[in-house]
C-alpha cells in the first residue's frame, strides 16, 4: 500500500498503516558535528553543500562531510529585555544590563545576494547579513555607520525570547527585489516572555507584528527590513492588543508551494481548554513572485491574500490537535497518472501520543476557493472576517449577488475582500501512523514509492514504507530531533538532520547488507535495488550503468525480475556437444560473456540478440575428460554453471549428465528394465544387451520408451488405478445396497443381502418403505428453524429423492446431512398454532414411513430472571426460569441483542504514592485525566496516600499530581538503556491507573436471608468474585446492620466476618454491608428470631429426615436390581467391544503387513536404508546438543595450520602418556564436579564434553582408551561398593560413566548397523505408516492412531481413505497413486505425496512440504492451487478450519501436479515448520487443549454425544497390536548373539564386570544384573531406540518420539530385575506392554546367560579387536582439533593437576609435573619456557 493510495480525506486509512516488527537498520549515520552549545537553526546551500549551523552563541560554517571551515561567536552579549537595540540612535537605556545568552531565532540564505541572514534572541530579535563564503566577515553592515533615520520596527525582527518562536523565508518579487516573510511570536507586555514591571516602557513593543514581509535588498540600505510597500500601507499582519490573549501564536514552519507562501502555526491560546479541538493553523499568502496586476508598481497587501484554516489529524475525540512538524512533498497520485502535492504533519495529544496524517494540497486550494466564493456570494458561518487582525481590518462578507469572481481573485483575494479570512470547519485527515513522541516529518518519493522518515522526541529516526517495512536508527545520545529535517539537495540519498546537540548527514538506506538479489528486492526499501552486471545490492545512483534497462532492478519491479537461468536441455549426456542457457540479464552487446562450470575452465559464450529481457547463451560443453568421474554406483552427475559478465557472475545453475551405459551396469539383473525406465531417454540394445544414449537407426533391435509428448522431459503414461469393493461390507440395508451405484459399485439388493450383481439371479431395484426408529429433538418453536434428526432405515438411496413432512409442514433437507439409507436431518417449517404431528418420510414420492414419535411446535415462555445486574465484561450467571425453554435443537440467550449490563467503578481506593521530599509540599491533589480530581494527604517525607475517584467504566486512565499548585513533571534523569525499546520512556509525571469493575461479594451458599438466634455469637463465610483489584486485607470492612465484624482471611477468596457479642434483638432484620472504598454494597439480610421457633423446626426437620430415609431405602432396592441387569447388559457390551478391536487389530495389521511387503521388497540391503555414515553417527552420539557444530569441526580437516608441529608434538608428547593416566583424569573430573563452571553451565554437559573429546582424541588407539577406561572404572566401583553398588553406572555424573558410553557405540556401530538396522528401521516405517492411516490433527499432533496417551486424539472422526493420483513437475517420475485420508490437510496430502515419491532417498534430500504447490485439476483445463487457507476457509467455534481434502470436495481418484514453489513465493501453507503466525485461532479437527469443546455452546457441540474420552484408549491396543510384530523382530535382533558376529566388545566387558565383583565379594546376582543394564541396554540401546536420527537420515516427528518413548519403557521395564506394581492408575505407557514385558524379561535373561556361556576373549583379542576398529575409521576425525579442546580443560585446571602430580610419591619420582607443564608450554607455542624449565 502506497502513500499515494492514501489521501487527506482517505476514510480506509489507519492508524496501523506503519505498525510492524522494526528490520535490521535500513539507516546509516555517515558523518556527524558535535556542539557544546543546544543547537537552534540549520540551512544547506543547494550548489555548494555546505551547511551552515546556528547555536546558543555560536554559528557554524561547515562543508559537506560536517567539519568545520569556520565559526564565529554570536554571544553571551550585554542585554536587556526592556532596552532596545544599541544599534538604534540615540536610544540610551537605563535599566542594567547583564551577559544575555544569544538563541538563534532564524537562519535564512540568499544565494543569489550571497548574505547569511542570521537573528538572534538579543538586541530585541536584531538580525545581521553576514557573506556565505566566510560567516565571520559581515556582509553589509546595519544600520549604517552614522544613519539616524532608523526605526525599532527595523530592528526588531526575530522573537526576542529563548523560547518563542520565529519563521521566515526568502522570496523575489515580480520586480526582482529580494523580500523577507517573518513570522515570530509575539512576547511584548502581558505575555508570559515578557517581565511584569508595568511600566509605561512595556508599551514601546507593541508595535511588532506577528508576520510581516520586509525588505531585503542590500543595495538599498534605508528600506532594509522595512516592510511599507508605499507610504499608506503597511505589509503586516497585527493582531490587535485587546485580543492577543486570545491569538498566541506559535509558529512551526514556513515554506513556499508554487506562488504562495505557507505559515503552519499553533494557537496556543486554546490548550487545555478544548482538548478534543485542533488549535493547528495553516496559513496561505500570495507572493508577488508573478505579475498578475495591470501595473507593476502596485503590490498586493498582505492581509488581502492571508487566509487561515484549521487542521485536524483524527476523528470522534481520538483528535491530535497540536502541530509539531510538516513537510511537503510530492508523492506518486493515486490514479498513477503522475506527481501531487501532499503537506505531511506531525501532531501530539496532550498525553505525547502523535500521529502522521497528510493533507493534499488540491483540497486546500479547493477549500480556500469555496470559503471566498462563500464570503462573496453566499455568506456563511464557515468563514470568518478576522476583525483582530488591525491592518486590512474591514466588514464581515457581504453579499454581492451574482458576482462571479476570477480565479486569481478566488485564490488571492479580490479589492471588495481587503481583509484577512479565516475558515471555520478544519480540514480533516485520518492518521496514517501513530506513535509515542514522533518530533519531525521528512517525506520523499523514490521511484515511485513514498518513503516517510520520522524523528523522535527520544533519539530515534525511523524509515517507513509500508505496514511491513520499517527500520530504525538509534541517534547519539537520545536527543531529541529537531522538527526540520532536509535532504542532500545534491544527493536525496542523503539527509540532514539536527538533534540538541548534533548535526547528522544520514545515509537513507544501507543496501549492502543484502547480499542476494530475491533478499535485497524482498526487503521492501524502495532505495535498494539488484545492480545486475555488479552482483551487489546498491542505491541506483551507485550502480554503474545503472541507467541501462535491466542494469538495476528496483523493488517496484519485483524479485520475479532477479537475474534467473533456465538450462535447455537440465539434463544431457555425455556426448552432447552443448547447452543453450535463457537468462533474464542486460543487454549485454559489447560485453564479454562466457560460462564457468567452476572447474577452472570457462567457455565463450555465444550471445543471441532477442527482443524482450531474455537473451539466449549458447555454452559449449567441456570435452568429457574435463569433468569430474560419476561415482561408482551412480549413473549421472550435477555441474555448476555461471554466466560470467566481464568476469563478474550475473547468474548461476546447475545441470545434469548422464551416462546411459551407467544406467544399465547399475542394476545388471535388471539392466533392461533400469535403462527404459530412467528419467532421462535411453535406448536398449537388444544385441549386445547394452543401454546407449544415442539412437542409431541402423539398429534395428533398439527399444525405447514411447513419449506421449514431443518434450523428451514428459513422464510415461500414468498408472492404472483399480479399487477393490465389498458389496457385502456397510450395506446393511436394501437403500445402502442400491445407493453404492453412484460410486460405481455393481451391487444389488437380494435375498436379504447386498451381492454383487452377477451373483444374484433375482433381483428388485424396489426397496422395502421406510422404517423410522428415532427422531430429535421432540420439540420445536412455532417459527421453525430446528434442526431435526431422522434415523432408521431404507430412507432413499440420495437425498433428493427423499421428502420429509411434519404433518403439513414441510421439513427441508440438508443434502451435506444426509447418510444413505440411514439418517436425515432437515429444517423444520413454520406453523401458526402449537401442535404435535408425527414425522412422515417420503422416498421416490411412492414408499412412504411415519414415525413412533410425535413433534411438538410449542411457544417458549420466559418468567423470571436471576440476578437482574451482571459483571460488563461477562461470566454472570444468569438463571432464567419458564416453559418449555429447552424446546428447539439449538437455544441461545440474549440480553438486549447482547447489550452491556450496567457496571461501576466506585472509587474511593486509597492511593499510595512513595517519593522523597514530601515534607516541603505543603497541599497536594491527584487527578484522574477524563474522570475526576480529589484531595491527598502527606503521611511522611516519603509517602502521600489519596483517595481515587469513581469512574463510569473500566479504562486505563492516566494521574498526574499537583504539589502546592503546581503539576509535578518528574525530575529523574533520562534512562536510555541499551535494550530500552523506543516507547519505553519515563513517565515523565504522568502515571497510569487502570479502572476494573467493582468486585463482587456473596455469602457461602448466595443467601439473600440468614436466619440468626439472638444471644449466640455469628459468623458468617464471605466469598469475593474473580476480581483484577488484588485488595489488601485491611482494605475491607463489613458491617452487620451498625455492628462491626472482625474480618479473617483464609485466602484471596474467602474471609470469615465473626460478632462474638450478641445482636440486639428489638430490630427484625440487619443489612449485612461490605465496603471498599466508596463500594458499598448489601450482600445478605440476618433475620433474627426466638428459641421456640427452631424447636419447632428441628421436629419438622427430624421427620423429614425419617421420610427420606424410608424413600432411599426403597430406591436402594429397585436401583439395585437395575444395576444387576445394567451389569448384564455390560459385560456383553465388553466382549463386543473386544471382539471389535481384534477385528480392528487383525484388518490394520493385514494393511501394514502388506504395505511393509512392498515397502521391505523396495529396500535395497546397501542403499535403502538411509544409514548415516560412521562419522555422523558418532559425533551425533558423542555430542547430542551440538552435533551440527562438531561435525563440520571434528569431521573435517583441520583449518587452522597454526600450531600444527605443536599439535603431534602433544600426541607424542608426556602428556598422552601420563597427564591422562586414570589418577590425573579422576582427579580433573572431580574438580570439574566441584567447579562454578559446572554449576553454570551444568555438570552433565562439562562431563561429557570431555569424555567426548577424550574418546576422539585415542580413536586412533582404541586399545589405549581402553586400559584407561578400566582404571578409571575401577576407581568409580571402589567407589560405589562402599556406598551402594547397586547405584553404579545409573547416571552420567563422570567423565568415565560418558567414557563407557562412547565406548559403547564405538564397539557396537558395526552390530548395529548390519543386524539391529533393518529391524529398526521397519518398526519406524510401520509407526509412521501407521499413523497416517488415520486422522491426525494438524494443530495438536494428535493421531487417532498412536501408542502415547497424550498424543491419541479422543474424538470420533470419521476417516475415509481414497487415492489420487499425482505427477511430480521437475521429479521426472511417473505419476503414481498415493493414498489419503479425507480429512488430511493441505499440508499433510503435500507430506504423503512427498514420502511416496522420495521414499528411496534420505530424508535430508526431500523438499519440504511449504516449499511446494499443488494443483488440482478438477475437470477439463480447470485447476486450483489448493492450500491450508485461503478465501473459501469456514470459521467454527470463533476459529478458521484449515482445509481438508472433504473441504475441496475431492473425488476418489482425482489427478493432481505438484511442483516447486518459487523461493520467493510466500503463501498461507501450513508446513511442518508452521508458518501460520497465529496458530492459536486455528483449529483443524479438534479444539486445541487450551479451550475444550465444552465451553462452546454452539449447536454442533451442545448436542454432540456424550462419550467418555477413555473410550478411545481401546486404540491404543488396535495400534499396539498392529505393530507387535515388528516391535518383537527387533527386541530379537537386539537380544540374540548370532553366530557370525558375535558381540566380543559385550563379553569382553561383562566379563570385566564380573571379575571386579569377584574382587569385592559382591554376590548378589540382582547387582551384577543391574550393572549390566546400566551398561549396555539403558546407556545404548535405549539411547538408539529414543533417537533414531543417530543412526538413519530420516525425519522424527514429536508424534514418533512420543510412540518411541512408550517402546524404550517397556525395554527399560523388560531389562529391570524388579516386578512391576500396576494397578488402574498406573500410566498407559507402562500398562500398554505389561503383558509382555514378562517374555521380554526372560529374553534379555537368556541373553545375559548366553554372554556368560561364550568362550572368553583374552586381552590380545581384544586389543586386536579395538585396533581393527580403529583401523577400520582411521583419519575420519580431526584429532588436533580435539586435543586443542582438551588443553583447554588441562589449561583449566593445571593448578590441581600439578598439585596432584606433586602429592603422588610415583609421578613425583619420574617428574610427571614437568613433563606436564612442557606439554602446557609447547601447545602455547612457549618454546622457550619450556627449556629453561626443562
Amino acid at each position: 500500500v502506497e502513500w499515494a493510495e492514501r489521501g487527506a480525506a482517505d476514510s480506509s486509512a489507519r492508524s496501523t498503516l506503519f505498525r510492524g516488527e522494526l528490520l535490521a537498520s535500513a539507516l546509516q549515520i555517515q558523518q556527524a558535528f558535535a556542539s557544546q552549545n543546544q543547537t537552534n537553526n540549520f540551512v544547506v546551500d543547494e550548489v555548494s553543500r555546505k551547511v551552515y549551523l546556528a547555536t546558543v552563541n555560536m554559528v557554524y560554517q561547515l562543508n559537506g562531510t560536517l567539519s568545520v571551515e569556520v565559526e564565529k561567536r554570536t554571544g553571551p552579549v550585554e542585554d536587556n529585555l526592556l532596552c532596545h537595540a544599541p544599534q538604534l540612535p540615540q536610544a540610551p537605556c537605563e535599566h542594567p544590563k547583564s551577559l544575555t545568552d544569544n538563541f538563534n531565532k532564524l537562519l535564512e540564505l540568499d544565494r543569489e545576494q550571497g548574505v547569511l541572514v542570521v537573528c538572534g534572541s538579543v538586541y530585541q530579535g536584531f538580525c545581521e547579513l553576514r557573506k556565505m563564503e566566510n560567516i565571520s566577515e559581515i556582509a553589509v553592515e546595519f544600520p549604517p555607520h552614522g544613519e539616524k533615520t532608523v526605526f525599532p520596527s527595523m530592528l526588531n525582527i526575530a522573537a526576542n525570547h529563548p523560547n518563542a518562536s520565529t519563521v521566515g523565508l526568502i522570496f523575489r518579487s515580480h520586480g526582482g527585489n529580494t523580500r523577507l516573510l517573518v513570522g515570530a511570536t509575539y512576547t511584548g507586555a502581558g505575555t508570559q516572555f515578557f517581565p511584569k514591571n508595568h511600566s509605561k516602557e512595556d508599551l514601546r513593543f507593541e508595535n511588532t507584528p506577528e508576520i510581516a514581509i520586509r525588505s531585503l535588498n542590500i543595495n538599498d540600505l534605508s528600506r532594509l527590513f522595512t516592510y511599507d510597500i508605499n507610504p499608506s500601507e503597511d505589509n503586516v499582519f497585527k493582531i490587535k492588543q485587546e485580543v492577543k490573549q486570545k491569538n498566541k501564536l506559535n509558529f512551526v514552519h514556513a515554506f513556499i508551494q508554487k506562488t504562495y507562501a505557507y505559515i503552519a502555526i499553533n494557537n496556543d491560546a486554546n490548550m487545555g481548554h478544548k482538548q478534543s479541538q485542533p488549535n493547528s493553523i495553516l496559513a496561505r499568502i500570495c507572493l508577488d513572485t508573478e505579475n498578475t496586476r495591470k501595473s507593476t508598481s502596485e503590490s498586493r497587501k498582505l492581509t488581502e491574500s492571508f487566509i487561515q484554516m484549521p487542521l485536524q489529524c483524527g476523528y470522534n475525540g481520538n483528535i491530535y490537535n497540536r502541530l509539531v512538524s510538516v513537510h511537503p512533498a510530492e508523492i506518486h497520485s493515486r490514479s498513477g497518472e503522475g506527481l501531487e502535492s501532499h503537506l505531511f504533519g506531525v501532531f501530539t495529544k496532550s498525553d505525547r501520543k502523535s500521529a502522521l496524517c497528510a493533507f493534499r494540497f488540491s483540497d486546500i486550494e479547493e477549500e480556500i476557493r469555496q470559503g471566498r466564493r462563500n464570503c462573496s456570494n453566499s455568506p456563511s458561518s464557515d468563514v470568518q472576517v478576522l476583525d483582530s487582525v488591525i491592518q486590512g481590518s474591514g466588514a464581515a462578507c457581504v453579499h454581492k449577488g451574482n458576482l462571479v469572481l476570477q480565479p486569481e481573485q478566488l485564490d488571492c483575494g479580490a479589492a471588495h475582500l481587503q481583509h484577512p479570512l479565516a475558515l471555520r470547519r478544519p480540514l480533516r485527515a485520518t492518521p496514517l501512523f501513530e506513535s509515542l513522541g514522533l518530533s519531525s516529518v521528512a517525506v520523499d518519493n523514490i521511484h515511485n514509492h513514498t518513503v516517510v522518515f520520522l524523528g523522535t522526541s527520544t533519539g530515534r529516526l525511523r524509515k517507513n514504507l509500508t505496514v511491513a517495512n520499517q527500520w530504525a536508527l538509534k541517534l547519539p545520545a537520545g536527543e531529541s530531533v529537531h522538527h526540520i529535517m532536509t535532504f542532500d539537495p545534491l544527493d536525496r540519498n542523503y539527509l540532514y538532520l539536527m538533534t540538541s546537540h548534533h548535526l547528522l548527514r544520514v545515509k537513507v538506506a544501507a543496501c549492502g547488507q543484502y547480499r542476494s538479489c530475491s533478499d535485497c528486492l524482498g526487503a521492501g526499501d524502495a532505495h535498494c535495488g539488484w545492480c545486475t552486471l555488479e552482483s551487489r545490492c546498491s542505491i541506483q545512483r551507485e550502480c554503474s550503468g545503472g541507467l541501462m534497462v535491466r542494469s538495476w532492478i528496483g523493488m517496484g519491479e519485483g524479485p520475479q525480475q532477479c537475474p534467473s537461468m533456465t538450462l535447455t536441455p537440465q539434463e544431457i549426456s555425455l556426448s552432447d556437444v552443448g547447452i543453450l542457457i535463457n537468462g533474464s540479464v542486460p543487454d549485454l552487446v559489447g560485453s564479454r560473456v562466457e560460462c564457468d562450470y567452476g572447474l577452472g575452465v570457462a567457455t565463450v559464450a555465444t550471445v543471441h540478440l532477442d527482443y524482450g529481457p531474455a537473451q539466449i547463451q549458447t555454452c559449449p560443453l567441456l570435452p568429457r575428460e574435463r569433468y569430474p568421474h560419476i561415482p561408482p554406483g551412480r549413473d549421472h552427475l550435477m555441474v555448476p554453471v555461471a554466466i560470467k559478465v566481464n568476469g563478474t557472475s550475473v547468474v548461476s545453475g546447475t545441470f545434469l549428465i548422464y551416462d546411459c551405459e551407467r544406467t544399465g551396469a547399475i542394476h545388471p539383473k535388471i539392466a533392461c528394465i533400469s535403462c527404459l525406465s530412467t528419467r532421462w531417454r535411453c535406448y536398449w540394445d537388444q544385441n549386445s544387451h547394452s543401454c546407449l544414449s544415442t539412437k542409431d537407426d541402423s539398429k534395428p533391435s533398439l527399444l525405447e520408451v514411447s513419449y506421449p509428448s514431443p518434450s523428451p522431459l514428459s513422464p510415461p503414461s500414468p498408472s492404472l488405478s483399480v479399487e477393490v469393493y465389498n458389496c457385502g461390507v456397510g450395506s446393511g440395508d436394501c437403500s445402502q445396497c442400491w445407493g453404492r451405484e453412484d460410486q460405481g459399485h455393481l451391487c444389488g439388493w437380494c435375498d436379504n443381502i447386498c451381492r454383487t450383481r452377477d451373483d444374484c439371479q433375482y433381483m428388485s431395484s424396489q426397496c422395502p418403505d421406510p422404517e423410522i426408529t428415532k427422531i430429535s429433538p421432540l420439540s420445536g418453536p412455532l417459527e421453525g428453524g430446528t434442526l431435526l434428526t431422522v434415523q432408521g432405515r431404507n430412507m432413499g438411496r440420495r437425498a433428493d429423492v427423499v421428502k420429509v413432512s411434519i404433518g403439513m409442514v414441510p421439513c427441508k433437507i440438508l443434502p451435506y446431512r444426509y447418510t444413505v439409507s440411514v439418517q436425515l436431518v432437515c429444517v423444520t417449517g413454520q406453523t401458526f398454532d402449537p401442535t404435535n404431528y408425527v414425522v412422515r418420510v417420503t422416498v421416490n414420492q411412492n414408499a412412504m414411513g411415519v414415525s413412533k414419535e410425535v413433534f411438538s411446535y410449542l411457544v417458549p415462555k420466559l418468567l423470571s430472571m436471576e440476578p437482574r445486574k451482571g459483571s460488563r465484561s461477562g461470566g454472570t450467571r444468569v438463571t432464567l426460569r419458564g416453559e418449555y425453554l429447552d424446546t428447539g435443537s439449538q437455544v441461545r440467550v440474549k440480553v438486549n441483542g447482547t447489550q452491556d449490563f450496567v457496571v461501576c467503578s466506585s472509587g474511593g481506593r486509597t492511593i499510595t504514592v512513595t517519593g522523597q521530599g514530601f515534607d516541603l509540599v505543603q497541599s497536594v491533589s491527584m487527578e484522574v485525566l477524563g474522570i475526576g480530581q480529589d484531595a491527598c494527604k502527606v503521611q511522611s517525607p516519603s509517602m502521600i496516600t489519596c483517595s481515587s475517584p469513581a469512574s463510569s467504566q473500566s479504562q486505563q486512565a492516566t494521574v498526574e499530581f499537583l504539589l502546592n499548585g503546581v503539576l509535578y513533571t518528574g525530575d529523574g534523569p533520562a534512562f536510555d538503556g541499551p535494550d530500552q525499546e523506543e516507547e519505553e520512556e519515563p513517565h515523565g509525571g504522568h502515571f497510569l491507573l487502570e479502572y476494573v469493575e467493582d468486585p463482587q461479594f456473596f455469602t457461602a451458599n448466595k443467601e439473600k436471608l440468614i436466619k440468626h438466634h439472638p444471644g449466640e455469637p455469628l459468623t458468617l463465610i464471605i466469598n469475593k468474585g474473580p476480581s483484577d483489584l488484588e485488595l489488601a486485607p485491611e482494605e475491607y470492612s463489613v458491617m452487620i446492620g451498625s455492628y462491626p465484624c472482625d474480618i479473617s482471611f483464609h485466602n484471596n477468596q474467602l474471609f470469615h466476618c465473626t460478632i462474638n457479642g450478641s445482636l440486639g434483638s428489638s430490630e427484625g432484620e440487619l443489612p449485612v454491608t461490605v465496603r471498599v472504598g466508596n463500594f458499598e454494597r448489601i450482600i445478605a439480610k440476618v433475620q433474627l428470631g426466638g428459641s421456640e421457633l427452631a424447636i419447632v423446626v428441628s421436629i419438622v426437620v427430624c421427620c423429614v429426615l425419617l421420610l427420606l430415609c424410608t424413600v432411599a431405602l426403597v430406591v436402594y432396592c429397585t436401583k439395585s436390581r437395575r444395576a444387576e441387569r445394567y451389569w448384564q447388559k455390560t459385560l456383553l457390551q465388553m466382549e463386543e467391544m473386544e471382539s471389535q478391536i481384534r477385528d480392528e487389530i487383525r484388518k490394520g495389521f493385514a494393511e501394514l503387513q502388506t504395505d511393509m511387503t512392498d515397502l521391505t521388497k523396495e529396500l535395497n540391503r546397501s542403499q535403502g536404508i538411509p544409514f548415516l555414515e560412521y562419522k555422523q553417527f558418532v559425533t551425533r552420539t558423542f555430542f547430542p546438543k551440538m552435533c551440527s557444530d562438531y561435525e563440520r569441526s571434528l569431521v573435517q580437516p583441520a583449518v587452522i595450520e597454526k600450531n600444527k608441529n605443536s599439535g603431534s608434538l602433544l600426541w607424542e608428547s608426556p602428556i598422552y602418556l601420563y597427564c591422562f593416566t586414570p589418577s590425573i583424569l579422576w582427579d580433573i573430573s572431580e574438580h570439574i564436579r566441584n567447579s562454578i563452571y559446572s554449576q553454570v553451565w551444568g555438570l552433565n554437559h562439562v562431563v561429557c564434553s570431555l569424555a567426548s573429546l577424550l574418546t576422539i582424541a585415542l580413536h586412533g588407539k582404541l586399545e589405549y582408551y581402553t586400559s584407561i577406561m578400566k582404571d578409571l572404572l575401577v576407581d568409580l566401583i571402589d567407589a560405589s561398593a562402599a556406598k551402594n553398588p547397586k547405584l553404579m553406572l545409573r547416571r552420567t555424573e563422570s567423565v568415565v560413566e560418558k567414557m563407557l558410553t562412547n565406548w559403547m557405540s564405538i564397539c557396537m556401530y558395526s552390530y548395529l548397523k548390519e543386524t539391529v538396522g533393518e529391524p529398526f528401521f521397519l518398526l519406524l516405517c510401520a509407526i509412521r505408516q501407521q499413523i497416517n492411516k488415520g486422522s491426525i490433527d494438524a494443530i495438536t499432533g494428535k493421531a487417532r492412531y498412536t501408542l502415547n496417551e497424550e498424543w491419541l486424539l479422543r474424538e470420533n472422526v470419521e476417516a475415509k481413505p481414497q487415492n489420487i493420483n499425482v505427477s511430480f513437475q521437475g521429479c521426472g517420475m511417473d505419476s503414481l497413486a498415493v493414498k489419503v485420508v479425507n480429512t488430511d490437510t493441505i499440508c499433510q496430502v503435500k507430506e504423503k505425496i512427498l514420502e511416496a515419491f522420495y521414499k528411496n532417498l534420505p530424508f535430508s534430500q526431500w523438499p519440504r512440504a511449504e516449499d511446494v504447490d499443488l494443483e488440482w485439476f478438477a475437470s477439463g483445463s480447470n485447476s486450483r492451487i489448493l492450500q491450508d487457507l485461503d478465501n473459501t476457509s469456514v470459521m467454527e467455534d470463533g476459529r478458521k478450519k484449515l482445509n481438508t481434502v472433504t473441504h475441496y470436495q475431492i473425488p476418489e481418484g482425482a489427478s493432481f501436479a505438484m511442483s516447486m514453489k518459487d523461493k520467493r513465493d510466500n503463501t498461507l501453507g501450513r508446513g511442518r515448520s508452521h508458518t501460520h503466525t497465529h496458530t492459536h485461532t486455528l483449529c483443524h479437527l479438534v479444539l486445541p487443549h487450551d479451550e475444550p469443546f465444552e465451553n462452546k455452546k454452539s449447536h454442533r457441540q451442545s448436542h454432540r454425544k456424550k462419550v467418555l474420552p477413555e473410550i478411545y484408549l481401546t486404540r491404543l491396543l488396535s495400534t499396539k497390536g498392529t505393530l507387535q510384530k515388528f516391535l518383537d523382530d527387533l527386541f530379537q535382533a537386539i537380544l540374540s548373539i548370532p553366530a557370525e558376529r558375535p558381540p566380543l566388545a559385550i563379553k569382553y566387558f561383562f566379563d570385566f564386570l564380573e571379575e571386579q565383583a569377584d574382587k569385592r565379594g559382591i554376590t548378589d546376582p540382582d547387582t551384577l544384573h543391574i550393572w549390566k543394564t546400566n551398561c549396555l541396554p539403558l546407556r545404548f540401546w535405549v539411547n538408539i531406540l529414543k533417537n533414531p536420527q543417530f543412526v538413519f537420515d530420516i525425519e522424527k516427528t514429536d508424534h514418533m518420539d512420543a510412540c518411541l518413548s512408550v517402546i524404550a519403557q517397556a525395554f527399560i521395564d523388560a531389562c529391570s530385575v524388579s516386578d512391576l506394581q500396576l494397578g488402574k492408575d498406573s500410566p498407559t505407557n507402562k500398562l500398554l506392554y505389561a503383558k509382555e514385558i514378562p517374555e521380554y524379561k526372560k529374553r534379555v535373561q537368556c541373553y545375559y546367560k548366553q554372554i556368560h556361556e561364550m568362550a572368553p576373549l583374552s586381552e590380545q583379542e581384544m586389543n586386536a579387536h579395538l585396533a581393527e576398529e580403529s583401523r577400520k575409521y582411521r583419519n575420519e576425525f580431526n584429532t588436533n582439533l580435539a586435543l586443542t579442546e582438551i588443553y583447554k580443560y588441562a589449561k583449566k585446571y593445571r593448578n590441581q593437576v600439578v598439585s596432584a602430580l606433586e602429592s603422588n610419591p610415583t609421578a613425583k619420582r619420574t617428574q610427571l609435573h614437568h613433563k606436564f607443564e612442557q606439554v602446557i608450554a609447547l601447545v602455547e607455542d612457549n618454546i622457550y619456557e619450556c627449556s629453561s624449565e626443562a
